[in-house]
């Protein structure tokens, strides 16, 4: 597999910044409630929002709360698209769907299967539940068949990323939250670079290139959409404070 090219720091002039968090800004961990904020990153997402005029946004999986609580009081600051683009938020304005009855049933069905699979874990989200199997690998083919059947009956979106299995309210992609996000202010009319790892933010590479920006692939080099890659999650927030000097 190709090694893409590092992105070019000029790149960034009058463009729209969107980063996905777990395996992109922030380091995955084995539970989803261990991922931390790194000194200074805070710091650093304020001097980079503030280079950009404002363009600047995240784009996650995980629920407008756990991003809340996460990034902390910067997260206000900056324009959120969260639950695989169903749920936004910018310039103080929300958007969210309503919670569909079938999502309790798959949550309680997910946790009675972890609790048959020491080592897998239920993330309960707004707007759906993941289940997650990287401490159990051996589990990965039951999960999967689970999460087909529970997405067959509720009428959920199954979302598949690195040892997760997702069930979710359907209808978003974080490729539609890179469009939605474009069209407020003030992102409208510059060029989007979006920032990720997972197969989840394949449909964020490909808008962003669709609308005259760029994707940044975070991690080992495989098939994807991206034209720029970087190797880790450090090695970005290396280039972002580059960036913001």
């Amino acid at each position: 597999m190709t090694k893409l090219p590092p992105p070019p720091l000029d790149r960034l002039t009058g463009a729209a910044l969107f980063l996905d968090l777990d395996g992109t800004l922030l380091d995955i961990a084995d539970r989803p409630e261990d991922v931390r904020l790194e000194a200074g990153m805070a710091e650093l997402l304020g001097a980079l929002r503030r280079q950009l005029g404002g363009r600047l946004a995240v784009v996650s999986g995980r629920s407008l709360e756990q991003i809340d609580a996460i990034l902390g009081p910067c997260a206000a600051d900056i324009a959120v698209s969260a639950s695989h683009g169903c749920e936004h938020r910018w310039e103080g304005v929300l958007a969210r769907p309503d919670r569909p009855a079938s999502l309790d049933t798959v949550i309680r069905q997910l946790h009675a299967f972890a609790r048959d699979w020491p080592g897998v874990i239920v993330e309960d989200k707004s707007f759906g539940a993941a289940l997650h199997y990287r401490m159990a690998p051996g589990a990965a083919e039951a999960a999967d068949a689970l999460a087909l059947s529970l997405a067959e009956a509720s009428g959920l979106y199954l979302q598949r990323g690195k040892m997760v299995a997702e069930l979710r309210v359907a209808g978003g992609d974080k490729g539609a939250a890179v469009r939605t996000l474009m069209r407020q202010a003030p992102l409208a009319g510059s060029r989007p670079i979006f920032a990720g790892d997972d197969l989840t933010d394949e449909p964020a590479f490909i808008a962003a290139r669709e609308m005259g920006g760029d994707a940044i692939l975070i991690g080992e080099p495989r098939e994807t959409a991206a034209n720029y890659g970087l190797s880790s999650p450090p090695e970005l927030r290396n280039w972002l404070r580059e960036a913001a000097r």
